[in-house]
């Protein structure tokens, strides 16, 4: 069986966003602050058609459930909700870091800057992580759209 390509695509969007997160960091760290800018844009970007993508997928097509050994469930699971915590932390952070960055208060901006990176790089790795656990290590299990969930087609 092949890896899906919907997950992989948007997989490959947090983990280029991440990148460009540090690769933004080290530029401002040398003072490109220009250079900073559009890395930073360009990650924001990445971040962003991760989520449309995975939402669309979400609503449209399902989530995956965990297919792996069930004494493993509750870890995954446990796991799980701690990588959607750090990505909806890291995603608010996100938009006050870019927001803070593009009205150029630098204050703010300075401050929550280096924490939502490091939240940004822990998101990428859970999301690969839960990646890695849905559709690589193990076979997904049964995928149910929101749609059918709550409508029942």
């Amino acid at each position: 069986m092949g890896l899906p390509i919907l997950p992989t695509i948007s997989t490959s969007f947090i983990v280029l966003s991440a990148i460009l997160v540090a690769i933004g960091w080290g530029l401002i760290v040398k003072g490109k602050v220009e250079a900073h800018k559009k890395v930073m844009f360009a990650a924001g970007v990445a971040a962003l058609v991760f989520f449309i993508i995975y939402a669309t997928r979400t609503v449209f097509i399902g989530n995956t459930a965990f297919g792996g050994p069930d004494e493993l469930k509750v870890y995954y699971t446990f796991f799980l909700v701690f990588h959607i915590t750090l990505a909806t932390t890291g995603a608010v952070f996100g938009i006050v870091s870019l927001w803070t960055g593009y009205k150029n208060n630098l204050k703010i901006h300075r401050k929550i800057g280096p924490i939502t990176s490091i939240i940004w790089f822990f998101t990428a790795i859970t999301g690969v992580v839960v990646y890695m656990l849905l559709y690589v290590i193990y076979e997904g299990g049964e995928t149910t759209s929101v749609i059918k969930a709550i409508f029942g087609f």
